[in-house]
């Protein structure tokens, strides 16, 4: 009897604990749009990883590029969790103005540049003593 109690007890609380890792994983989303934005105030890595940060924690963001040299943002999105107005907002909140330039296919995104959203996005430079997303 005292088995039977254990097991039971055991295999709740195995149930429990992945019913909360069910809850806190987050569902990986599928891009079917590509926004561009542009942005400004980015001068470094640690810009980059600020807005990937930023963009990443959106709901329905697949994928995020920054180019800081460029101005250039890129983020992969499922368009029925988000549009392209919130991810600008989202950049704008982590203290970089943005802005949608244009939204395209990931298809016609992969005909412009010759590849699928979600590749390295190049990171060099120092914000110095300006600080990120200070204005130039």
């Amino acid at each position: 009897m005292r088995n039977k109690i254990l097991n039971s007890a055991l295999v709740l609380a195995v149930v429990t604990v992945l019913a909360v890792f069910a809850f806190y994983v987050r569902v990986g989303a599928t891009a079917d749009q590509v926004v561009v934005l542009r942005t400004s105030g980015m001068t470094c890595g640690a810009c980059v990883k600020k807005i990937t940060e930023a963009l990443q924690s959106q709901r329905g963001v697949a994928a995020a590029e920054v180019d800081f040299e460029s101005g250039l943002v890129v983020a992969g999105y499922d368009s029925k969790q988000t549009a392209p107005e919130k991810l600008a907002q989202a950049v704008q909140k982590s203290g970089f103005p943005s802005q949608v330039a244009q939204v395209v296919t990931p298809q016609q995104f992969r005909s412009a540049v010759g590849r699928d959203i979600g590749g390295k996005a190049p990171v060099g430079g120092c914000c110095g003593s300006r600080g990120c997303g200070a204005a130039q």
